[in-house]
């Protein structure tokens, strides 16, 4: 009996043991489904948001690299290799020169260049050029202002791929030696110089007969754009006074004619032309290809390029240049985007640090029995660890899994360990707060802030935090983000403030509840003493859900100032290039038609038209811009677009001969004092006197200009002043609702042909000031960020409210029985939420505005706002408080309080009282 007894204990234990782990999961997690499916949820969204994150990064940086190569101007997006005649000796100098070594050579430079500098094959060109271009002696061509036409030959590579006959035949290659070559033009060549197949055109010391015309099939592309005088003329002018004008040209012989070059004036060269392909780049490629840029125009590639293709070889690009630009404009967005990174993990980890702290404080009484029958700290955390992570790591793996699925990127170790931490925190989070309340025994006392004790430790660490937070708003004030980089505390700075804010706060706490709770106590009431002692008993946990609050408020509102920074700063910029929401402009009088068409495009409301002549001054400095203009209408131009109002009575005319009033710049002003002085325009000798400065005019921004009376001009000279080569050359449109496709229209059918005029929108200059993939990646990510954080943040309130959602409902139905009305309960329920709403709003406004007034100094937002910008300079961007940041993310935190709150009354009241107050049930 012994020996069976003994068999089945041991029986009994391995099934008990059997159960230890595996089957007290499945247990918990049967019991919990829904909290289990709540903390899967929470960090699924949170590991998403994390692995998303650096993928969002590298995604818009690697767009903007590709746009900032491929927006660039094609000949500057090109490698570019050139070896002149010196290179041509031995017994057969020519032999050089011929397209097959030509084409071998190509070979050969193409092994060269390593990965990521890659070219583009199908673009690229290479040949024979003439750099010094011939001089044409036929009389039959045009000459604008009797200069001879000067023509530039090319032998090059391609050309029968990358262009279309229209008329005649491609060019022959010629017998060595013969005194006539064969070239096509283009279409447009041949228009601009009267040439047509068959003609022959004799330069200096060489014939060459049009073989045929050609036209590109891709004028603007890469490879055009070797040089573009081969697809189409130009118009330049000579070096001597006076200027003349001349055209210039270039003649496309067959490639074999590259040796015949070189017995012209023309200065033969060998060259060679590898458009840069940007499609395959990343970020990470940058640096590297910088380095393989630099090699190749003064390096280590250098050397073995002239072992191919001649000691006199050169190499030159300007994509080095490119990814310079881009690095300065990507280095000074990175602590402006990291700013929000910060944020928008600090209230994550806040979020699922406060989650295993709930269900920790839910389960207090299970935890406390399983200390007390003596489970050890490393057996209870073991157990509460594996219960999570059979949960959180799975989630988080899906998180990674779904962000590497649907957000762009090269970054794939990154995301997932951002990932795999999301998870950690999840799993951990339970059990640390566990041991941390468990490690001793305590009694039960009271936790809530107003019997709360803060311990030295608790002293130090917010001391700590208060120095690093102080010491990261000296070094942002003092460095700016425009250095570039990122500084891990200082960009934790706002984070830092809003964790100096919720200290605070949760010490200040009791004080205000102290004060309104004496008053309320005198009452006959319930309902104010009751909610203001209710809230006075909040759990030492509600400071999680405060700080969680804060530090995303404060984010919020310093994410949105930075937002509305930046549109305010491209719509500045957009109204300083064009001075009102649309410029017309000609180099000669605009048509009265125009003028008129004009006025009546639907959404205009003044359309001004304006005489600007530039005036050399006397003291050798800037020109003068002589703004002429209706006072009245331009008055009203300057008051609706913000550009230095004034009161039309400023330039009203004085009458006689006395000098006229101006209103000038400050720049103005200084170089010529307040004295009357003389201007020459066109009309006629003008004396004028300053009589008002402004900073800006729309004529003008930000110009050395003066503003005269138009009426005043016109009564002085009205002769010349009423002549049509002396009328309006310039007209500023104001107006809300302008039709930007009208305005054209009406432009397009009252021009004359031979007139060239430019239409100039506002709304046009906005977009392309934010058309840049870097800035508008960056700030697509900064608006998720906040957007997130405060997602984040919401979250945790209504986690704060959930927890002691129960007990209130109880309460509330036990007043019932003792006779309270409906009306009274919902009051009590919105007046117990309303402290701790309008503690998190008070102090996420305070905090929001303190962060912004101390980093505001430090946080350069022109590279950001403004493509191209270097930053740091007189119109450097700074961070300005913006209003609706500062206060709807806090007004949004006390609606839904109160939201909750009174759902959670309308749902109470229809509950029956028996089902909330019966015996045994936890209070």
């Amino acid at each position: 009996m012994t020996v069976s007894a003994s068999a089945a204990r041991r029986a009994g234990d391995r099934r008990g043991n059997a159960l230890t782990l595996p089957g007290w999961l499945g247990v918990r997690l049967r019991s919990a489904r829904g909290a289990a499916l709540a903390l899967g949820a929470l960090v699924l969204v949170t590991a998403f948001l994390a692995a998303a994150f650096p993928r969002g990064v590298t995604q818009y940086e690697t767009d903007g690299l590709r746009h900032a190569l491929a927006s660039a101007p094609p000949e500057q997006r090109a490698v570019e290799i050139s070896a002149g005649q010196a290179d041509a000796t031995g017994r057969d100098p020519a032999g050089g020169w011929a397209a097959a070594v030509l084409d071998r050579q190509d070979r050969a430079l193409r092994g060269l260049f390593r990965a990521p500098l890659r070219t583009s094959a199908a673009d690229a060109v290479h040949g024979v050029r003439t750099t010094q271009p011939l001089a044409a002696r036929d009389a039959w061509l045009p000459r604008p202002d009797g200069v001879d036409p000067k023509l530039s030959l090319y032998a090059a590579s391609g050309l029968a791929r990358h262009a279309t006959v229209t008329e005649g035949r491609l060019p022959r290659a010629a017998a060595p030696g013969a005194g006539t070559l064969e070239a096509a033009v283009t279409t447009a060549t041949a228009r601009t110089l009267h040439l047509r197949t068959g003609r022959t055109l004799h330069l200096d010391g060489l014939t060459v007969r049009i073989s045929g015309l050609l036209a590109p099939r891709a004028p603007d592309g890469d490879h055009w754009a070797a040089d573009p005088l081969r697809a189409a003329p130009r118009r330049d002018v000579t070096e001597g006074i006076p200027a003349q004008r001349f055209w210039r040209a270039g003649l496309l012989l067959a490639p074999g004619d590259g040796p015949a070059l070189l017995s012209t004036d023309g200065k033969a060269e060998k060259f060679w032309h590898y458009p840069v392909d940007a499609g395959a780049l990343t970020a990470a490629d940058a640096p590297l290809l910088r380095e393989r840029v630099l090699s190749v125009e003064h390096g280590a590639t250098l050397a073995r390029l002239r072992a191919v293709v001649g000691t006199g070889a050169l190499a030159d690009s300007a994509v080095d240049g490119l990814l310079d630009g881009y690095a300065r404009t990507r280095a000074a967005i990175a602590p402006v985007i990291a700013v929000a990174a910060f944020g928008l993990g600090t209230v994550a980890g806040i979020v699922l640090l406060m989650a295993g702290a709930l269900t920790a404080e839910r389960r207090r009484p299970e935890l406390a029995l399983l200390r007390a029958r003596g489970a050890s700290l490393a057996g209870l955390a073991g157990r509460l660890a594996a219960e999570t992570a059979v949960v959180a790591l799975p989630a988080a793996a899906g998180g990674g899994g779904l962000a590497l699925l649907l957000v762009p990127g090269e970054r794939v170790a990154p995301a997932l360990l951002a990932a795999a931490g999301a998870g950690l925190l999840g799993t951990l989070a339970l059990p640390l707060r566990a041991v941390a309340a468990h490690r001793r025994p305590r009694p039960a006392v009271r936790a809530d802030p107003a019997g709360a004790r803060p311990s030295r430790r608790r002293t130090v660490a917010e001391l700590t935090v208060l120095v690093l937070a102080v010491g990261a708003v000296v070094t942002l004030r003092r460095r700016t983000t425009a250095g570039g980089g990122v500084d891990a505390l200082v960009s934790a700075a706002p984070v830092l403030v809003a964790v100096i804010a919720a200290l605070v706060l949760l010490r200040l706490w009791p004080l205000p509840l102290r004060l309104a709770a004496r008053p309320a106590a005198r009452t006959s009431g319930l309902t104010g003493f009751l909610a203001l002692a209710r809230a006075g008993r909040a759990p030492a946990t509600a400071g999680l859900p405060l700080l969680a609050l804060l530090v995303a408020l404060t984010t919020a509102s310093f994410g949105g100032s930075v937002l509305a920074g930046v549109a305010a700063a491209r719509d500045r910029a957009a109204l300083t290039a064009v001075g009102a929401e649309a410029r017309i402009s000609a180099e000669r009088p605009l048509p009265a038609a125009l003028q008129r068409a004009v006025a009546r495009v639907p959404g205009v409301e003044d359309a001004v038209p304006l005489r600007i002549s530039v005036q050399t001054a006397d003291d050798g400095g800037a020109p003068l811009y002589l703004v002429i203009a209706e006072p009245e209408a331009y008055a009203r131009l300057a008051r609706a677009t913000g550009l230095g109002a004034f009161p039309a009575a400023d330039l009203a005319d004085p009458g006689g001969d006395r000098p006229l009033p101006a209103i000038v710049s400050p720049r103005v002003r200084t170089r010529f004092g307040d004295a009357p002085m003389a201007l020459q325009p066109e009309y006629g000798q003008l004396v004028v006197r300053p009589r008002a400065v402004r900073a800006d005019t729309p004529a003008q921004p930000g110009g050395d200009f003066m503003l005269l009376n138009a009426r005043s001009v016109a009564r002085l000279h009205p002769d010349t002043y009423a002549e049509a080569d002396n009328g309006p050359t310039t007209m500023l449109l104001s107006g809300r609702g302008l039709d930007a496709g009208a305005l054209r229209a009406a432009v397009r059918a009252h021009t004359p042909a031979s007139l060239a005029v430019r239409v100039s929108l506002r709304s046009a200059e906005r977009a392309e000031l934010a058309d840049s993939p870097l800035q508008q990646g960056a700030e697509r990510l900064y608006t998720a960020a906040v957007v997130a954080g405060a997602g984040f943040a919401l979250l945790a309130l209504l986690l704060s409210l959930l927890r002691t959602a129960p007990e209130r409902t109880r309460l509330l139905a036990g007043l019932r029985t003792m006779g309270l009305p409906p009306g009274r309960g919902r009051r009590l329920m919105v007046l117990e939420a309303l402290p701790q709403a309008l503690l998190a709003a008070v102090g996420g406004v305070l905090a929001g505005a303190a962060a912004i007034r101390l980093l505001g100094p430090g946080t350069d937002l022109t590279p950001l706002a403004l493509p191209g910008a270097a930053g740091g300079g007189p119109g450097t961007v700074r961070l300005q408080t913006d209003p609706a940041s500062l206060l709807l993310p806090s007004a949004g935190v006390v609606v839904l309080a109160l939201a909750v709150a009174l759902v959670q009354a309308w749902v109470a009241e229809r509950r029956r009282e028996s089902n909330e107050l019966r015996a045994g049930d936890p209070s």
